[in-house]
């Protein structure tokens, strides 16, 4: 058994984001919604990376906004609500595996108001670690996050099972040693 199981947010502990809400976005932007959705993906990698706030936006948006611009507080709230739903099956198996004994962690690819917002939430108290992209400057699946990773849980690889709902992290993180399992695969400790 492995001494650390870690788990990627995004579409795992969170549901993927609703699409009237990815379009509520758009119209907050006064864009189409295929105009927006590009940008936000497009820009997704380098915000996730700890790029500034109002920096992302304004790329999203196609044209400079402030930090202090009202559209940049209301993008940034409406997509932090976006990937705030939670996902009760992933947060049953959490509570499954606290509750066996397991050592929990967090690697999650977000920009600092989602990981401020996790940070915050009471489910999230189970982690003993919590590691975002946005604070260690880098993103998987660079192969250097899992360094990061195994040297913060002083753990060697064999000793930690990964969680995410991308193949190319599950990719990477097994590249790197790791354990690793591509969500929704995560065996239940109830369940033989």
């Amino acid at each position: 058994m492995s001494s650390w199981l870690v788990f990627d947010y995004g579409q795992v502990i969170s549901l993927p984001q609703p699409p009237d809400e990815m379009a509520a976005m758009a119209r907050l932007a006064e864009l189409p919604l295929d105009t927006f959705s590009e940008g936000y993906w497009r820009h997704r990698d380098v915000y996730d990376s700890g790029c500034p706030t109002e920096r992302y936006w304004s790329l999203v948006v196609g044209r400079p906004l402030a930090a202090s611009d009202q559209l940049v507080s209301d993008l940034v709230a409406a997509d932090v609500a976006s990937w705030s739903h939670l996902n009760p099956s992933t947060l049953d198996l959490l509570d499954e595996l606290a509750a066996a004994g397991h050592r929990l962690a967090l690697l999650s690819n977000a920009p600092e108001a989602i990981a401020t917002a996790i940070d915050a939430a009471p489910w999230a108290a189970g982690f003993t670690h919590r590691l975002f992209s946005c604070r260690l400057a880098l993103a998987k699946p660079d192969p250097a996050i899992f360094h990061e990773l195994l040297r913060q849980l002083a753990a060697p690889p064999d000793q930690v099972t990964f969680v995410d709902d991308r193949p190319e992290n599950v990719r990477a993180a097994a590249e790197a040693g790791l354990t690793a399992l591509r969500y929704p695969e995560v065996p239940s400790p109830t369940r033989r």
